[in-house]
C-alpha cells in the first residue's frame, strides 16, 4: 500500500530530526525477525534512550544528507534495513543491537555513520564492544588509586619492619 506524500514528507521530517539528535546512527538488517520479536527489541532499545526506526531506503538516505550527513554507504542498504538513533552516548545503540543480534539471528549491524562520517560493519561490532562508560570510568579510578595504594603499602611495611625491629631488640634485652 502506498504512502500519500504528506505522510512520506511527515516521515522524512522525523528522520531528519532523529538524524540531527543523534550522537551515532547504526543501519540494521532485521532478515526473518518475527514483529513480535521487533517489538521486544524496541522495547529494550527504548529503555536506553535509543530509537529504532523502519523506513524506505530513500527517505532515510535522503534524511542523512538533508542533516548534513554523507551519503549512506550503497553496501548500509542492502537487505531489509532500520535504522538504531542513539542519543545519549555514541555506543548504547551498537551495544544493544549487537547484544541483541546473538539472541536473534537476523539482527545484523551492516555500519552506521558518527559525526557525519560512515564506519563499516566491522568498526561498529568494535564500537559495541566498548565498555559502558561506567566500566571506564571504575577503570581510570582504579589505576589513579593504584599508585598511593603501592605507596601506602612501601611505608606501611617499612613503619612494619621498624617496628618488628625493635620488637625483637626489646625481646632480646629481657
Amino acid at each position: 500500500m502506498a504512502i500519500t506524500r504528506q505522510k512520506k514528507d511527515e516521515v522524512l521530517n522525523e528522520l531528519i530530526e532523529k538524524f540531527k539528535l543523534a550522537k551515532s546512527v547504526v543501519f540494521v538488517e532485521y532478515r526473518g525477525i518475527s514483529v513480535k520479536d521487533v517489538g521486544n527489541v524496541r522495547k529494550q532499545l527504548r529503555e536506553s534512550g535509543v530509537d529504532y526506526k523502519v523506513a524506505k531506503k530513500t527517505l532515510l538516505n535522503l534524511a542523512a544528507q538533508r542533516a548534513g550527513f554523507k551519503a549512506i554507504p550503497v553496501e548500509f542498504m542492502e537487505g531489509p534495513i532500520s535504522a538504531v538513533f542513539s542519543y545519549n552516548d555514541e555506543v548504547s545503540g551498537p551495544k544493544i543491537i549487537y547484544t541483541l543480534g546473538k539472541q536473534y539471528e537476523g539482527l545484523v549491524l551492516k555500519g552506521g555513520m558518527m559525526d557525519g562520517e560512515p564506519f563499516g560493519a566491522a568498526q561498529a561490532v568494535q564500537l559495541a564492544q566498548i565498555p559502558s562508560r561506567e566500566e571506564l570510568i571504575a577503570k581510570m579510578l582504579g589505576s589513579m588509586q593504584a599508585p598511593i595504594q603501592g605507596f601506602h603499602g612501601v611505608l606501611h611495611g617499612t613503619i612494619r619492619q621498624f617496628v618488628g625491629t625493635l620488637q625483637a631488640i626489646a625481646d632480646k634485652n629481657q
